[in-house]
């Protein structure tokens, strides 16, 4: 049962990403200490430094050989459920959109496991909650954020190689995900006018398919892009020396993992002060709006959830690993997304908002679930 010893080691834990978060917020908006071309390069820091380190940090260090296969079962399916939903709207329905897919399907999938799950859990259930949580960081750390970076690669190479007829759209964009302040046009809501871009950006592209790369060579070029960053190879290396060192009880030498944790250790804190810099260049504290703020809130705690239950119910989990299974799911969203949508330029404020009143929201929320999951036997 959760106590307030348990509340307030839950509040240690998140307390020092909101100083973080803070602080950048205040280095660029009261004190002028940075300019927005230097927040950019930030980001990178982040993007390309910290967080493959951080990332091959603490793939390195599981054990895979004591990982519960169901669990895994249960949580790849409840993740192809929301990827087949989300292809069926973008491709059978007017109001479809690849952009958003992408951004949906990381509102419903990814969380911050490592930072605000175990803590919230563990009191939960103890060391099976611990475990599972670990676990779905892993599955999601080798899998799911490079299918994520894959697929963000993929859109941002295939407009790069559009002739330049849509070059207007590529400037929309990137004033939205920049720059949009929350007015819109004629007190317009900016989740009104983020969508009507995003649908005009698509229209426009497929409108010019003739001045497209061909699609061997823009794959190629994906692939190759995708194979240089350091987070498709970071989760790959470090999964495979945890195989290896467990197998034959190897340590790593520790002047090699020094220089490791020197760096990874910063990932987490780096990423919060990149997404207080970005706080600081919109206009309102709620950049995408409140309609979409809730709608981010109803797919993160609710729609991801209600995936990992049915993908439970069919690999025939039960007790307390269904639990388990069903409130990591709701844990706050992963800042790892904010940071590859603000690289890759695409809804960069939602998933800002969504981290920041996630965690805010979280905790009665997962309250509420353990309380009703108690019911089910």
């Amino acid at each position: 049962m959760i106590g307030w010893e348990d509340v307030y080691k839950v509040v240690v834990q998140v307390v020092p990403l909101y100083v973080a978060l803070m602080l950048g917020y205040g280095s660029l908006r009261w004190w002028k200490i940075f300019t927005k071309e230097q927040s950019d390069a930030i980001n990178k820091l982040v993007c390309y430094f910290t967080l493959p380190l951080f990332i091959f940090e603490f793939t390195a260090h599981i054990d895979p050989f004591k990982m519960n296969f169901s669990f895994i079962a249960a949580d790849t399916i409840s993740k192809f459920i929301i990827l087949l939903g989300l292809v069926l709207w973008a491709k059978c329905t007017t109001k479809g959109s690849f952009c958003w897919s992408i951004t949906s399907f990381s509102l419903c999938n990814l969380t911050n496991a490592l930072v605000v799950g175990v803590p919230m859990v563990t009191p939960m259930y103890g060391a099976l909650g611990k475990d599972l949580v670990v676990q779905s960081s892993v599955l999601q750390a080798i899998i799911w954020i490079p299918l994520l970076l894959f697929v963000m690669e993929f859109r941002r190479t295939r407009i790069e190689g559009t002739m330049k007829p849509i070059s207007k759209t590529m400037i929309i964009e990137n004033n939205n995900n920049n720059n949009v302040t929350g007015e819109g046009r004629g007190g317009k809501d900016v989740d009104a006018t983020t969508v009507a871009i995003d649908v005009k950006e698509e229209l426009m592209l497929e409108d010019t398919v003739s001045s497209r790369l061909p699609f061997r060579k823009l794959m190629k070029l994906v692939w190759l892009k995708f194979m240089m960053n350091p987070n498709s190879y970071g989760c790959v290396i470090g999964i495979s020396w945890a195989f290896i060192s467990n197998r034959w009880n190897l340590e790593m030498p520790s002047m090699l993992e020094g220089s490791i944790q020197i760096m990874s250790k910063a990932g987490t804190g780096t990423a919060m002060f990149s997404m207080g810099i970005f706080m600081a260049l919109q206009e309102k504290m709620i950049a995408c709006g409140p309609s979409l703020t809730i709608f981010c809130l109803v797919l993160k705690f609710i729609a991801g959830p209600a995936a990992m239950a049915i993908g439970s119910t069919a690999v025939g989990l039960h007790g307390d690993v269904l639990r388990v299974a069903i409130i990591q799911a709701a844990v706050p969203q992963s800042i790892t997304s904010f940071i590859f949508a603000k690289e890759y330029g695409l809804h960069a404020e939602v998933l800002s908002t969504a981290v920041i009143f996630g965690m805010i929201v979280s905790l009665p929320i997962l309250v509420a679930y353990y309380a009703i999951l108690e019911f089910i036997h």
